[in-house]
């Protein structure tokens, strides 16, 4: 369990008593990560590159894009071209990184 103080941008847990800061790329990637896993893109299920954006404020744009491409260098999402556009997936093998991620940066713990 976190808690999080709004004006410091700081998390602290609960459970273990220890001071976490994460800057806004953590969070914007923990985010796109969380949108995905929670709607189950993963594997053979693929999802517009385009739609991580959702969700975001409109000036957040170029920066989500940014960020989008990185999960994709560091291999936590799948690309797959198509003639009607670029398609994302999250990939299989790196799923329980993917969960501890979110659970490190967000909190929320996926049970199944």
């Amino acid at each position: 369990m976190f808690l999080y103080y709004k004006f410091r941008n700081i998390y602290i847990s609960l459970v273990h008593g220890i001071v976490m800061d994460f800057n806004d790329e953590d969070k914007i990637k923990a985010t796109i990560l969380y949108h995905l896993r929670r709607k189950k893109v993963i594997g053979n299920v693929h999802t517009h590159f385009d739609t991580l954006k959702k969700g975001f404020p409109s000036h957040l744009g170029k920066n989500i894009n940014k960020i989008a491409k990185e999960l994709v260098k560091q291999n936590y999402l799948k690309v797959k071209p198509t003639s009607y556009g670029l398609q994302v997936s999250l990939n299989n093998d790196k799923i329980k990184e993917i969960d501890e991620f979110i659970k490190k940066v967000l909190g929320f713990d996926f049970q199944y």
